[in-house]
């Protein structure tokens, strides 16, 4: 008996998931939507062959590396935006918006000039040593410095998006983000193989595909926020009344997301560019396909991100710490059980997939993607557990204990264990990222020993 109602008290009542599944369902659906979409491209530019396929998702890689950035920005202002939306502080919404797009533009022109004036050196460091290196480079940084561009509205429909998401408004984001996929996926089946008496582009055209869907993004969020008076919306005029002692809280808190997150993008990188070096096309494009396919499944992260930091951050906000300290538990055990109900219906579509949509890729391309899928299918309740540790540390503003937890394991094991697993064993890459992954096992106990300190129970909101 006891051990029921200890069971009881981690997973809490229905009523709780209810209220969590109605904020995260819209915001899982619209990743949804987006991993559909970039499946949809894949299956499109697969249809160019290997190296057109690895060149397009090499350079996507890059575009990862930009979103990771955006969202940190966007993840710090969140912190504020959900807390005073609790404590129903419009002034103080605004001053976190603000914060998300002047800092995300900024961090969009850096990035811009980056991939504009080294799109080759930078094509070429991923694929270093691979057989089909120079053709994967030459396509690749062509289309990087296309794609380049949708860096600035990406970084306004990223502002906008977060925003209502943290207001406990997903469904907007969906609806917006719905039609952008839909105008991305029409635009690439005209643009890459001349459909509608258009001129047959392929790579090129993929690009010009989503430069057109991220405008036409960018300005239904802005015309929506605008016209529907979105409460944390600020004009040009209030866009810059920002007060300087909330952007340098956020922008400390920012900066220690930015090493957490970095840490892992870097490290993730890294293990690209070392199982890269293994084959010739066929490893970049098999395994690009695979990440295609898992994005599906990694948009519970999405939900469960946003669902922490409303239910939890807005908890704190409201003053409210010990039902913040209960509704951290549940939703923990929540993601970690979600996990394990979409890990194994996934397995069978993986293996109907993967001969469907990349058919036109080798069969060593698709053996590839099938074991990649399947062993991060095999994590997914273990990341989805790790992805509620972190959103709940920064739900309440302590962003440090993700920054302890990445940095240490991600330099200490996971980067070196990279390293070592290229150059010193012949293992091929599905089994290198297997073993590496272990190491984020490591991270739940760390983070589970930072967060009973309980430093991210906090009510932010009364010192800003």
């Amino acid at each position: 008996m006891l051990r029921l109602r200890s069971l009881s008290s981690r997973l809490g009542p229905m009523s709780f998931y209810r209220q969590a599944l109605a904020i995260a369902i819209p915001v899982m659906l619209q990743q949804f939507i987006m991993s559909m979409v970039s499946l949809i491209d894949n299956f499109m530019v697969a249809g160019l062959g290997d190296v057109s396929m690895a060149a397009v998702n090499v350079t996507n890689q890059f575009n990862f590396v930009f979103f990771v950035i955006i969202n940190t920005i966007c993840q710090a202002g969140g912190i504020y935006m959900a807390q005073f939306n609790g404590a129903n502080d419009r002034d103080g919404m605004r001053n976190a918006y603000s914060f998300k797009l002047l800092f995300a533009f900024g961090v969009s022109l850096l990035c811009f000039l980056i991939c504009r004036s080294f799109s080759f050196p930078l094509i070429q460091m991923l694929t270093t040593n691979n057989a089909a290196q120079e053709e994967i480079a030459v396509i690749g940084s062509g289309y990087l410095k296309l794609v380049s561009w949708t860096f600035f509205p990406v970084a306004i429909s990223m502002s906008i998006a977060t925003s209502f998401r943290e207001i406990a408004k997903p469904k907007i984001p969906l609806i917006i983000s719905a039609a952008a996929t839909l105008v991305n996926t029409v635009g690439n089946w005209i643009l890459i193989y001349g459909n509608l008496g258009a001129p047959r582009l392929e790579v090129t055209g993929a690009a010009y595909a989503t430069i057109i869907a991220r405008v036409f993004e960018a300005a239904a969020f802005l015309s929506y926020a605008s016209f529907s008076k979105a409460p944390f919306f600020a004009g040009l005029r209030r866009l810059f009344a920002i007060k300087k002692r909330l952007v340098g809280e956020i922008f400390t808190k920012s900066g220690m997301i930015f090493a957490s997150e970095l840490s892992w993008v870097v490290s993730e990188t890294l293990m690209i560019a070392m199982y890269n070096r293994r084959g010739g096309a066929e490893v970049v494009a098999g395994m690009a396909a695979g990440w295609t396919i898992a994005n599906i499944f990694f948009m519970l992260f999405g939900g469960l991100w946003t669902a922490s930091s409303v239910l939890v951050g807005g908890a704190l906000g409201a003053g409210k710490l010990d039902e913040a300290r209960c509704r951290a538990t549940w939703i923990k055990w929540g993601g970690f059980t979600a996990g394990l109900i979409f890990a194994l219906p996934g397995a069978a579509i993986t293996y109907a997939l993967v001969p469907v949509v990349f058919s036109n890729l080798t069969i060593g391309a698709r053996a590839n993607c099938l074991g990649l899928v399947l062993v991060i299918l095999a994590y997914l309740p273990f990341f989805c557990y790790i992805n509620t540790q972190f959103a709940i540390s920064r739900a309440g503003g302590d962003t440090a204990m993700g920054m302890y937890t990445d940095v240490s394991v991600n330099a200490l094991l996971f980067a070196p264990g990279s390293v070592l697993l290229s150059f010193f064993t012949t293992l091929a890459p599905v089994p290198m990222f297997a073993i590496l992954k272990l190491t984020d096992i490591i991270k739940i106990f760390i983070a589970r020993h930072l967060l009973r300190k309980e430093k991210w129970v906090k009510n932010l909101t009364v010192s800003s």
